[in-house]
């Protein structure tokens, strides 16, 4: 069975951030991840991850302004400084947590600027952040997502992101596949993981419609838990879904894979 980290970004929410790695160690979540730290010092986070035992699984380069919207600023042509800045923001953070892999979010085409310039700018920043992130140990990921809950993302299939991991040239770059998004935009999950397993470095889950719990939605994900083990994915599945009543009331799928992970090892 895989091994499950506690996105803190969506769970645990009804507590404050710095309280939900406390909540999560509660739950049996052994590893975190979430959208951004960059509003607390990296040694107050490191030290709740400290305190609970926990392993820092996966968080972003800085995103941009996500309260107005912004959803990553890789491509946009305006913002390259900004983004070398966010990069050694990072690599600082991901050395005090402990994080050897962290994501980049693409971002929203802006209007006015032709695909073209946008993906050359993106694989621009690619290119320098992987160099950059590589002599200090860490992975960069890139995440395609759904046009219906980020309308104008501009990275939405994992065709498009391998091909984006094919132009920038780089052995450290990787795939960060997040079967909600992918189910929306194309799905056949469990062929497209085994086939590119090798670039894919860390894994999302949440259940369609609604994006919630496992279980609540059209995907079979026992079926997937037990693919992914036969073909040997190693790496940490973010729950990243939305409760539909509460985090602590829905883990009742989380609670049953851990069983069935004992079990296994008894």
């Amino acid at each position: 069975m895989p091994k499950f980290s506690a996105n803190l970004s969506m769970l645990f929410t009804e507590h404050d951030f710095l309280d939900r790695f406390d909540a999560a160690a509660r739950a049996g979540f052994k590893a975190v991840e979430y959208i951004a730290p960059y509003d607390h010092a990296p040694e107050v986070v490191a030290a709740r991850l400290k305190k609970n035992g926990l392993e820092q699984a996966l968080f972003n380069l800085p995103p941009g302004d996500w309260g107005k919207g912004e959803r990553g600023i890789a491509v946009l042509p305006d913002r390259v400084e900004e983004f070398r800045r966010g990069v050694d923001t990072a690599i600082a953070y991901a050395k005090a947590l402990g994080c050897g892999q962290v994501n980049c979010l693409a971002g929203i085409a802006p209007e006015g600027v032709n695909a073209e310039t946008l993906r050359e700018t993106f694989v621009k920043n690619l290119r320098y952040a992987a160099e950059k992130l590589e002599k200090s140990g860490i992975r960069l990921l890139i995440e395609p997502i759904n046009t219906l809950d980020i309308p104008g993302f501009f990275l939405n299939t994992s065709r498009q992101g391998l091909a984006i991991i094919e132009e920038v040239g780089s052995a450290n770059l990787f795939l960060q596949y997040d079967i909600y998004h992918m189910q929306i935009m194309e799905g056949d999950l469990a062929r497209t993981i085994e086939q590119n397993l090798g670039r894919i470095a860390h894994i999302q889950l949440a259940d369609n419609p609604g994006r919630h719990e496992p279980g609540t939605g059209e995907i079979n994900y026992p079926f997937l838990y037990e693919h992914l083990d036969r073909i040997g994915y190693a790496g940490w599945v973010g729950a990243e879904y939305k409760p539909k009543a509460g985090t602590e009331a829905g883990l009742g799928w989380f609670r049953e894979a851990s069983k069935i992970t004992k079990n296994a090892a008894a």
